[in-house]
């Protein structure tokens, strides 16, 4: 018997503000997009490298204020693109924890995203 990765589910109430701090601010892509019908909500999934999210704005799927966390080996160069970017709603900063490092970003609708380090993967 096997268990493939979990993915999650996060709810979100604006496609744009959405897209704008995944896609443009996180750097995720789109991979693809589902409606029932024109004008119903979008659900969506998103990637980058080997994180898979799924985005929903059907209000049965899940609640907001969902928090995950993300591993990464490199994640003070992450923290550098993103403070390059200048986006007006988060200046996330890494802080040293006992198992490592993370950095938390809370998406516009509630959901806090921190991306982890562990000890001795730091470059």
């Amino acid at each position: 018997m096997k268990f493939g990765k979990a993915t999650p589910i996060l709810r979100m109430f604006d496609e744009g503000k959405a897209r704008e701090f995944y896609v443009d601010f996180l750097g995720f892509t789109v991979d693809w997009e589902h409606r029932f019908e024109a004008g119903l909500p979008l659900y969506l999934q998103i990637s980058r490298d080997g994180c898979v999210i799924h985005l929903s704005a059907h209000h049965g799927d899940c609640s907001p204020g969902a928090a995950m966390r993300i591993e990464t080996d490199e994640l003070a160069a992450f923290q550098a693109q993103l403070s390059a970017k200048n986006y007006p709603y988060a200046r996330p900063a890494i802080q040293e924890m006992p198992w490592g490092r993370d950095m938390s970003v809370i998406d516009p609708f509630g959901n806090r995203l921190t991306f982890t380090e562990a000890i001795g993967s730091q470059h």
